[in-house]
């Protein structure tokens, strides 16, 4: 059985009626990806950041601490009463003699805040008193005291009176008698302008730096407030 021809042409005339889906002239872009080095340069850039800020956070306070004592002056004047040592001058590399008549380094003090007085063995009475204070704002200073050691510099090879050593000297009382040459210990301790080193108190800090020097006859409150200042800011010593 033949089939018409007509019948076929309609089929072709249904057929070429059907819309055909349109294509694009050009294929769609594809999408871009960052480089893996420049995101892993990204990540070390901010994890730094964060360090940085994570240190100026821990820091700040004491920071903050030791420009409030050192820069900034309240009005009235200055923060602190005795007077700082502009420049710091390093512990001498020197050899003392100690309680026990052995010669240590000088420097084997280094690590605690010192109260430093200067005489011949023979102490008078302000000599006396400069022992009594330094004895006393070191016991003033609750638990702190023991980042504290007073030092008496004794200049010359004289006997020492056994009623200072029963009052002031440790394991009695925290005060350290060493013996030191009186050239040595001048060069060190600078005296205020017509005084001497011996009119005085100083204090060293825990690194070996003459950084302060009283008064003649200071106000043991006003010293042991500077020290407390020092202590609350530090974390040396």
């Amino acid at each position: 059985m033949r089939v018409r021809p007509r019948a076929r042409a309609d089929s072709d005339k249904r057929n070429t009626d059907v819309p055909m889906p349109q294509q694009d002239s050009a294929p769609a872009p594809a999408a871009t990806a960052s480089p893996p080095d420049s995101r892993i340069d990204a990540r070390t850039r901010r994890g730094r950041l964060q360090m940085l800020l994570l240190l100026l956070v821990c820091a700040s306070p004491v920071i903050a601490s030791y420009l409030t004592f050192y820069v900034f002056k309240p009005v009235g004047g200055a923060t602190n009463y005795g007077a700082l040592i502009d420049p710091q001058r390093p512990m001498p590399p020197v050899r003392v003699t100690n309680e026990r008549g052995e010669a240590v380094p000088l420097e084997s003090l280094r690590g605690k805040w010192l109260l430093v007085t200067t005489d011949p063995a023979a102490c008078d009475e302000a000599c006396a008193k400069k022992l009594f204070t330094i004895r006393q704002i070191r016991a003033g200073q609750g638990q702190d005291r023991e980042r504290i050691v007073p030092v008496w510099l004794i200049t010359d090879d004289g006997a020492i009176d056994e009623r200072l050593t029963a009052a002031y000297n440790e394991p009695y009382a925290g005060v350290r008698f060493l013996r030191i040459d009186r050239r040595i210990a001048q060069q060190w301790l600078p005296a205020e302008k017509g005084g001497r080193a011996e009119d005085t108190i100083f204090m060293v800090d825990p690194l070996g730096n003459l950084m302060m020097r009283f008064p003649k006859d200071p106000d043991p409150k006003k010293m042991s407030g500077d020290l407390k200042k020092l202590l609350k800011v530090s974390r040396i010593g």
